[in-house]
């Protein structure tokens, strides 16, 4: 039986879901899983655009200890131990009380300590979200970026969030935790960011709500993501949770918001973000 369902939230064009389904016998999603779904992939969501400032600030900064911005950051950029050679350099994106990129207003601010450069093997990147918002959303907690590198032509790293905690505009707070490896296979070779595609080959991450629902998402399939393209454009995720047990296709490698969600019993359903 094939059925579809859309999933949206007005918040930016990443993945972020509302869930809706028929209230036929055989509805799968019940206003507990629904929630999980959308903090779930919301919370994945702010963690890529967090990581991927992290790499814009560390990448094109480094050498200026005054204020100073980056192209697609609309706050102020600070370094401290500015020059080439010292480490561990601390940036600060300073968003003041809001301000706006692509429709995305953040405030508050990001620490983004790094230990060596992020191409290095061993080197962190650490980035501490302070009293920080995207949107009407508050987010808590530190990501872990962690190169470890063996084989110089696939640059790998682990990304781990700490203390991971979303809440809604609501008041309604999710806290999260969870660990994905990556490998880059494009754009190793050129000094831009714009060519680069990373796969997760590996992990989980966990999702609790106020209400002590749990929502469990694990690497599959190895998901791939284009640096270019906001959305996650192929890869296998499964999902499990409440009334949910299945797995989410993100396709074949188009850049676009489409993909399916295949339950146990069989039943598949289309969906976008």
């Amino acid at each position: 039986m094939k059925k579809s369902f859309f999933l949206s939230l007005t918040f930016c064009a990443t993945a972020l879901f509302y869930v809706s389904c028929g209230n036929d016998d055989n509805e799968i999603v019940n206003q507990t899983d629904n929630a999980a779904i959308k903090a779930s992939v919301l919370i994945d969501a702010v963690n890529e655009m967090d990581l991927k400032t992290g790499l814009l600030v560390t990448t094109n900064n480094g050498t200026s200890k005054s204020a100073e911005t980056a192209p697609g950051i609309c706050g102020t950029i600070t370094v401290e131990k500015p020059t080439a050679e010292n480490y561990p350099k601390i940036f600060t994106v300073d968003y003041g009380t809001g301000c706006a990129t692509d429709q995305i207003t953040r405030k508050g601010k990001l620490k983004i300590t790094l230990t060596g450069p992020v191409t290095t093997t061993g080197s962190k990147m650490t980035i501490e979200r302070i009293d920080y918002f995207i949107n009407k959303l508050k987010l808590e907690g530190t990501i872990e970026y962690v190169n470890t590198t063996t084989e110089q032509t696939i640059p790998k790293w682990t990304r781990k969030v700490l203390n991971g905690k979303l809440t809604d505009s609501d008041g309604r707070a999710y806290l999260n935790t969870g660990t994905y490896s990556i490998r880059q296979t494009e754009g190793v070779l050129t000094p831009t960011l714009a060519d680069n595609v990373y796969e997760m080959t590996e992990g989980t991450h966990t999702v609790t709500s106020d209400k002590d629902a749990t929502l469990t998402l694990t690497v599959q399939e190895t998901l791939v993501k284009k640096y270019s393209c906001e959305f996650i454009s192929k890869g296998k995720l499964k999902i499990q949770g409440g009334y949910l047990n299945g797995v989410v296709d993100y396709g074949n490698n188009d850049c676009n918001s489409a993909y399916t969600y295949t339950h146990e019993n069989g039943n598949t359903y289309n969906l976008t973000m």
